[in-house]
């Protein structure tokens, strides 16, 4: 139990070199837009995406990978499910950020099959190794849903902009839901991945023309 805490402490720590910190999820246009403005339409925002978006829809994700017999069936699918060309390259560059930072602790085989896929999505790659290196499916679901939103906390905090206690107070208030979505998604089949959080994957889209940009997506 420790080494797998050990380890994800590790894989999903800001440190960790994934370039997570250079993407906002659309929220950076949502925050010029005036959708999003302060503590409680930050929270608002980012609990409509881990209950009816990507935050789900990952969570699925990472759960597959972490079963999958033919890794790189679930790959191709989740690279599809990406609705705008930056949360395509969010998730992708991501993903393979992740899989070569993680070699110190990729089995061979693994990485001969990341090595085979190309791109990944970053909740694919996640699940995978956590499941090649014997780490529970729950704790690493819980953990890359508490680390994604903490990161787009971060990206709230920047672009709002709040206060670091502001921040917290939010992360504090999505950690049920964190746990709900985790419980949620624990049988969950591929066809449940759905999306209704249009406005935020068309902020997404409006953000690729957005003339001052501080993030990437």
């Amino acid at each position: 139990m420790a080494d797998d805490l050990l380890h994800l402490l590790t894989w999903l720590s800001p440190a960790f070199p994934t370039g997570g910190f250079a993407y906002s999820h659309g929220l950076e246009w949502s925050v010029e837009a005036g959708d999003v403005t302060d503590t409680i339409t930050l929270q608002s925002w980012l609990t409509d995406l881990l209950r009816n978006g990507a935050g789900r829809n990952d969570a699925i994700l990472l759960r597959h990978a972490y079963r999958a017999d033919r890794l790189a069936d679930i790959a191709t699918f989740a690279a599809a499910c990406a609705p705008s060309r930056e949360l395509a390259a969010e998730t992708l560059n991501q993903g393979t950020a992740f899989a070569a930072a993680a070699k110190p602790w990729l089995p061979p085989d693994l990485a001969t099959t990341f090595t085979a896929i190309g791109p990944i999505a970053y909740p694919v790659a996640v699940g995978a190794l956590a499941a090649a290196t014997g780490i529970g499916e729950e704790a690493t679901t819980i953990a890359y849903l508490h680390a994604w939103t903490a990161n787009l906390v971060s990206a709230g905090v920047r672009l709002i902009p709040l206060g670091q206690n502001a921040g917290l107070a939010v992360q504090a208030a999505l950690e049920p839901i964190i746990r709900d979505i985790t419980a949620l998604t624990r049988h969950a089949s591929l066809e449940d991945i759905s999306s209704t959080c249009i406005g935020a994957e068309i902020a997404s889209m409006r953000h690729e023309t957005q003339y001052t940009r501080l993030f990437r997506s």
